[in-house]
């Protein structure tokens, strides 16, 4: 028996953290996310991108549900 949850975007507000190191595989990882999320609904106005410099940061954001 197989369980499938209902993906739908629709309600949330999405944000993606890139790392600008490594960027052949990171640019990649990106475009895969962004597809993943456009296919089940998010549009671009709610998905934020966050390009940091290293592979290892602290993020200093608190997200909360506005």
């Amino acid at each position: 028996m197989v369980y499938e949850g209902k993906l739908e975007a629709k309600g949330f507000r999405f944000a993606i953290v890139v790392s600008r190191f490594n960027s052949f595989i990171s640019e990649r990882l990106l475009e895969g996310a962004l597809d993943a999320l456009k296919r089940h609904g998010a549009t671009e106005n709610m998905i934020q991108i966050f390009k940091v410099p290293g592979s290892f940061e602290r993020f200093p954001w608190k997200v909360r549900n506005q």
